[in-house]
């Protein structure tokens, strides 16, 4: 497919960064999920909503670099941000234009500068993440020079509400599941709050929002529904946010990551549970756990065990 053939397309407008739920889900797009017909365990039909799932290519100036599953909305963040997190693009790099063309399922990304992307994709690693995820290059390209900011501080009331707040916003999660979540947190308020069929993606997302819209990771904190990889660090750790929050577990490698580079990680966040492995000291607790209600059923994710194995 030859990307010249892409044209530019009008992107939605942005809401400012600081606006809680700048960028939230939108299970009412009748692009992004679709009603199959079946039956349940009494023979009764059913009609179930399920997840889109579809292609993406994505170019660097001209050269095909992969091709992706998502189920399609944001191609500028989910571009901008694949290629930050594989080293692809660096953060000075003057990008020139995004083009995305939803009939040809391809996203063009050009810049100034003449990017060394030949031997990355020489070396190619494949990732614990859902629908296969890949990172080129060295896994650990930059991750032993990046300092986190060591006063950054989780206060638990700040935890408490961004579970409640995230949980009990509509979501494609509770409109069809079989989805993962990421938001980009400051304080006890989430900014950007975006899903995909792999987590990998959406994390790739939200890094593309903070550098398309100019957001640091000063104050911020992560959430993700996803376990806790070495993929998860690496990338939070890359986008040089101090504090990764899941409501799922750990692996020993992430853990071990996590340690490494001063990551406070915190996992199995449902109601007033939480387990910390790394960073603790980052942590303040200023609630009273009396006063935290449990999660409504409804609300409630799989069980834990039940994340780590899927």
């Amino acid at each position: 497919m030859a990307f010249d053939a892409l044209q530019q397309k009008t992107m939605p407008p942005i809401i400012g960064p600081m606006e809680e739920f700048a960028v939230r889900p939108r299970p009412d797009d009748p692009r992004l999920t679709r009603t199959v017909a079946g039956i349940d365990h009494e023979g009764r039909r059913v009609d179930t909503a399920v997840v889109m799932e579809r292609p993406l290519t994505l170019f660097l100036n001209g050269r095909e670099i992969v091709t992706m599953m998502t189920i399609g909305d944001h191609p500028d963040y989910l571009a901008i941000g694949y290629l930050l997190n594989q080293n692809m693009l660096r953060a000075d790099d003057r990008i020139t234009g995004v083009d995305y063309d939803e009939e040809l399922e391809a996203v063009v990304v050009r810049t100034d500068r003449e990017t060394d992307f030949e031997d990355k994709l020489k070396k190619k690693t494949l990732t614990s993440g859902c629908a296969q995820g890949t990172v080129f290059g060295d896994l650990m390209e930059k991750f032993d020079t990046i300092a986190l900011d060591p006063e950054a501080e989780l206060r638990t009331s700040w935890l408490y509400s961004l579970s409640k707040q995230i949980n009990t916003a509509p979501s494609l999660y509770l409109a069809a599941g079989a989805i993962h979540g990421c938001v980009l947190c400051e304080a006890d308020r989430p900014l950007a709050y975006v899903e995909d069929v792999g987590r990998h993606n959406a994390i790739d997302k939200i890094a593309g929002y903070m550098h398309l819209e100019g957001i640091g990771p000063e104050g911020k904190i992560f959430y993700t529904t996803g376990r806790l990889t070495s993929e998860m660090v690496i990338k939070t750790v890359q986008m040089r946010i101090p504090i990764l929050i899941s409501r799922s577990g750990f692996t020993a490698w992430g853990v071990e990551l996590a340690r490494r580079a001063n990551l406070t990680l915190i996992g199995r966040a449902k109601g007033r549970r939480f387990v910390a492995l790394a960073g603790e000291g980052r942590i303040r607790f200023d609630t009273d756990l009396a006063a935290v209600a449990e999660e409504s059923t409804r609300h409630q994710r799989k069980a834990s065990r039940d994340d780590d194995a899927a």
